[in-house]
């Protein structure tokens, strides 16, 4: 959609920030690094033990810069390609130029490369010549490298991981090969112009890594390697897209949050490696005291996985997988702080077990558990993908986080209801609290979804978990009629971040629009105005659903202090501190636009909508929505909403779809292909019933 001529997908400066860590990332979902970093990281491969465990930092031969010494009136820029995943640089002289392209391969995910192309825009016939600013010395404090034997012109460099997260525990080995780099490039006199190409190869096995250094080879003589990778970029994009007809700050915001989520997930089809989740900061970030040491939170499971599910449900799934495979941690966990069932860590890792150097979060941020179980339940919702569940592990985890909720908590005599005690919200600011109301909510929706699943899959639900459900306690102050963050909270105390907010979205807890509008005023003067950037957008969701469409534009408009030029990093505090490249944020960016505007809400039966648009957007378009295997297109103007089917995948034997209207009742089919128009009004999107 035009919102002038400037494309909202690329991003392009004439210098670079002077905080390196504000630099362009280039990831794909197994290998990652800054541009110019000289380190780079692999999804899953740690180093060091439990507390000490982070991202083994694995030297980057793909960090060069290239230069040409004592050049008159050079022009350079800058440039990210957000629909290529492409960065780029180059400089410009009066009569000739060159440009360095690099990149991670999304598709072949074991690949890294770049390419330098000269060229001459006059007739002169003077030799060219670039320099390339190599730095990379193969050596790492974190592997134990080895040198081998040359492989198809390539280096190659092997060794394990020093320490293993546990005693035990997995001490992945990192094979490398890469083409190497000369310390000049020259366009002969007879030559008009021409490209040099450079790959690396990273996997953990020596066959992986020769293998995928010999396609990429292959791809590169056939003049293919960036052309392939390009088209898996331009595939990912035609099955997710938001673009609007409104300000141009937040149509390039939307496209930066979206590159770097959807550079951090597994491409379609078989990815060929176990998928460890994602961190804060990705895989560009994560070395020793940075981003959290590249560890997985609920900043995963709660604030991106549900855009990847509206988009991706299979990336979604190897997630869910991540989870699943760890479990056998999360019960190692529960049973050494005495109870029964999994308890997920505050921090994880490679096993699942607590990685948190500060013991206070894995004692207490219990709340992760019911994070990670509202993720499977999200996905069951808008899949029916039973055998994630059946087959591949997810009952056991949803069996064994319904037992930890049960054995964490206590029954009060006094109030006739079970407390969990000694708990930190998701306010850091306050712990040992009891009754935290997210944490309590977030347990009862957990026993809900694993009694409903049970009873889909003709599983005995135990009655303590039915139990445990109805007999919880919700704090809620009937006078004031507000949620109380905990048992004892002051109105008026300071708050690090959205915290009551969230059991209106995404928990969805039943409350009146009263009670909601009083949770949102309670607790939006007193939040921390430079906290974690995914907060504003959790108050803007709020104010959206409320209809107060202005309010929620002000809420979101803080976010943009958290996004830093020319490349659209996110920071997670507008001072500047914490991680940087802050998916967290950018996920809860996103779910303001994709929940907020749309009012998608995921339920039992349904993909509700019901939206709500502020009015410097005519237009908001939404492509490639999944739901049961159909991929959705929505077109949302201030008058009506356009719904197509734009593919199905679903199983011809299941029921289409329709869209019903909420106030009329009024459903019309969806068909492969074929648009309908509604008005501009709440309704959902189910199988169609035969009635």
């Amino acid at each position: 959609m035009a919102g002038g001529k400037e494309d909202p997908a690329v991003f392009t400066s004439t210098s670079l920030p002077s905080d390196p860590r504000l630099l362009a990332t280039v990831t794909n979902a197994y290998l990652g690094t800054r541009v110019y970093r000289d380190i780079l990281h692999i999804n899953g491969v740690y180093n060091g033990a439990v507390g000490d465990t982070h991202r083994a930092d694995i030297p980057s031969p793909v960090n060069v810069r290239m230069m040409v010494p004592g050049a008159d009136s050079l022009a350079e820029t800058f440039t990210l390609n957000t629909r290529t995943g492409t960065f780029s640089h180059v400089l410009q002289a009066t009569d000739y130029g060159a440009t360095h392209q690099i990149y991670a391969h999304h598709s072949l995910v074991h690949l890294m490369a770049f390419s330098i192309t000269i060229w001459r825009s006059a007739h002169t016939t003077q030799p060219i010549t670039v320099q390339l600013q190599t730095p990379f010395v193969p050596k790492s404090q974190d592997l134990d490298l080895n040198q081998g034997p040359d492989f198809q012109g390539a280096h190659y460099v092997y060794g394990k991981t020093r320490v293993p997260e546990v005693d035990g525990g997995p001490r992945p080995t990192v094979h490398m090969l890469w083409t190497p780099v000369p310390q000049t490039l020259t366009l002969r006199g007879e030559e008009w112009e021409r490209s040099w190409e450079f790959l690396m190869a990273v996997a953990e096995s020596e066959e992986e890594a020769k293998r995928s250094y010999s396609e990429g080879l292959a791809l590169i003589a056939a003049g293919s390697l960036h052309s392939s990778h390009v088209h898996a970029w331009a595939m990912l994009w035609r099955g997710c897209c938001i673009d609007l007809d409104g300000p141009l700050p937040l149509r390039q915001a939307l496209y930066g949050c979206l590159y770097y989520l959807l550079s951090a997930i597994p491409p379609r089809g078989n990815p060929g490696f176990l998928f460890h989740g994602i961190s804060p900061g990705g895989l560009s970030n994560g070395t020793q005291g940075e981003d959290y040491w590249g560890h997985v939170f609920w900043d995963q499971d709660t604030w991106m996985f549900p855009n990847i599910l509206l988009f991706y449900p299979e990336a979604a799934r190897a997630i869910l997988e991540y989870r699943i495979r760890t479990l056998e941690g999360a019960l190692r966990n529960a049973q050494e702080q005495g109870y029964k069932g999994a308890k997920f860590p505050w921090e994880s890792a490679a096993t699942g077990r607590e990685v948190c150097p500060e013991e206070i979060y894995g004692a207490q941020e219990i709340h992760v558990t019911g994070d990670v179980l509202m993720a499977f339940e999200q996905y069951y919702c808008t899949t029916q993908d039973q055998k994630l569940f059946r087959e591949d592990g997810g009952w056991k985890l949803v069996d064994a986080v319904a037992q930890y909720w049960c054995s964490r908590m206590v029954w009060s005599e006094e109030e006739q209801c079970y407390h969990i005690k000694g708990v930190m919200p998701p306010d850091e600011y306050h712990y040992q609290v009891d009754n935290s109301v997210y944490t309590n909510a977030v347990a009862q929706r957990s026993l809900n979804f694993a009694a409903d699943i049970a009873r889909d899959f003709l599983i005995p639900v135990p009655e303590e978990w039915v139990d445990c459900a109805k007999k919880i306690k919700v704090p809620f102050d009937a006078e004031k009629k507000y949620h109380p963050e905990y048992d004892g909270y002051s109105p008026g105390e300071p708050v690090k971040q959205a915290d009551v907010v969230l059991l209106g979205f995404p928990l969805m807890h039943p409350m009146s629009s009263e009670v909601r509008r009083n949770d949102l005023e309670m607790y939006e003067p007193v939040t921390e105005l430079d906290g974690p950037a995914m907060t504003w957008s959790m108050f803007a969701v709020g104010w959206l659903e409320l209809k107060e469409v202005q309010r929620a534009q002000s809420q979101l408009n803080k976010c943009f202090s958290n996004i830093t030029e020319p490349f659209k990093i996110w920071v997670e505090n507008s001072d500047g501190s914490g991680a940087v490249n802050f998916l967290t944020g950018m996920g809860g960016f996103l779910q303001a636009v994709l929940f907020g505007y749309t009012g998608f809400r995921i339920t039992r039966s349904s993909l509700r909508f019901n939206p709500a648009l502020p009015n410097d957007i005519n237009k908001l378009k939404v492509t490639g929505v999944s739901y049961f295997g159909n991929k959705l297109k929505f077109t949302i103007a201030k008058e009506e909403i356009r719904i197509k089917v734009i593919e199905s995948r679903q199983d011809p034997l299941a029921p289409p779809l329709e869209a019903v209207l909420e106030e009329s009742g009024q459903r019309f089919p969806l068909r492969e292909g074929q648009s309908i128009s509604v008005p501009m009004a709440a309704g959902w999107i189910q199988r169609s019933s035969t009635e």
